[in-house]
């Protein structure tokens, strides 16, 4: 299969609505036509407090509606590495790095974050404002590859996307676990990038597997 995007999540005024659409709602979010998605844009608190929040102590943002695109086969690496900067064939197994998708000419048109899975395959994020433009950016160049007898395909999740983000973000309450939650820092023998622990979520032991990630300046945990 060249590509694939799944089915795109229910509509409501010629809007698309993340998982967690519902949610927004009940918590009196303000919600506005952000790049075709119904996105919460204010909760009870101003903007000012809001930003003053996350700079103190953390937020939890919705980014669902970002694009969130899988890279398979074995050009996978070749493939990315003809569209963005920086050195995707260096990276190790769950490591991410900041990049920019570029034009012909070097001219950046949007920024992204590109994970190399230990699952075979590249897990790129890109902003929803340019996710068409990204789309077809990336499904012309697979194109390209494919007719000149390469192996890559692209699929398209509609999985929903959490990002916290503040200076304070361990030990923090979770409105979904109704308790205290840390990101799980780890040190000593445990840091290695690769290593799977567990982690207890709603009183259930869950994989997770230790990663370096993009403007983090240590190593933490994140599920499988």
């Amino acid at each position: 299969m060249a590509g694939l995007i799944r089915p795109c999540l229910a509509l409501q005024d010629g809007l698309k609505q993340t998982p967690l659409h519902a949610f927004h709602r009940q918590q009196g979010g303000k919600m506005v036509n952000f790049a075709g998605w119904s996105m919460p844009v204010q909760y009870a608190l101003s903007h000012l407090e809001s930003h003053l929040h996350t700079r103190q102590h953390c937020s939890l943002f919705d980014v669902s509606h970002m694009l969130q695109t899988k890279v398979f086969g074995r050009d996978r690496v070749k493939f990315m590495e003809s569209l963005v900067v920086g050195d995707i064939a260096e990276l190790k197994p769950d490591q991410g790095t900041l990049s920019l998708f570029t034009n012909e000419e070097g001219g950046i048109l949007d920024d992204l974050i590109v994970t190399s899975t230990s699952e075979q395959h590249l897990y790129v994020v890109s902003n929803a404002g340019c996710r068409e433009k990204d789309w077809a950016l990336m499904q012309g160049r697979a194109e390209d590859l494919r007719a000149a007898g390469g192996d890559v395909h692209l699929e398209v999740s509609e999985n929903a996307l959490l990002a916290l983000q503040g200076e304070v973000t361990s030990g923090c309450p979770s409105p979904c676990l109704k308790k205290n939650v840390a990101m799980g820092y780890v040190e000593g023998e445990q840091s290695r990038v690769g290593t799977v622990v567990a982690v207890e979520v709603r009183k259930k032991s869950c994989p997770a597997l230790v990663t370096r990630m993009p403007f983090v300046p240590t190593r933490y945990h994140m599920l499988k």
